[in-house]
């Protein structure tokens, strides 16, 4: 079953660490993608842009309107994601665990709903 693993973190936070510190956790990063991949469950994901180049779309009555920034003030924003395979609902949960953002964010894991084949 595939899950995606939401990354929020604390954008304030991240951007008092240090370039240094920063390249440690990228790798931390590359390490476990790596792992993931060789064994089959890595099936995508990527760091996203500051919450502030964000746009918000929304529909109502026929109607678009168009909103820069973020969706809401929050002291978390979601910086990222994992796209994985995953045995069952323990193994998400072990593998988030290990996302060093886990240590100092959340990781919000949700199943995909499977695709219906025609």
């Amino acid at each position: 079953m595939q899950y995606l693993l939401l990354i929020y973190h604390d954008e304030g936070l991240w951007d008092a660490v240090s370039e240094a510190e920063k390249q440690s956790i990228y790798g931390r990063y590359r390490s476990l993608r790596q792992e993931l991949m060789d064994a089959g469950k890595f099936k995508g994901g990527s760091q996203l842009q500051s919450s502030s180049t964000a746009t918000v779309v929304r529909v109502r009555d026929g109607k678009t309107s168009i909103t820069d920034g973020p969706f809401a003030e929050t002291k978390e924003a979601l910086g990222g994601y994992f796209l994985i395979e995953a045995r069952d609902l323990d193994d998400a949960l072990e593998i988030a665990a290990r996302i060093p953002s886990a240590a100092t964010g959340s990781i919000e894991v949700r199943p995909l709903v499977p695709q219906q084949t025609a």
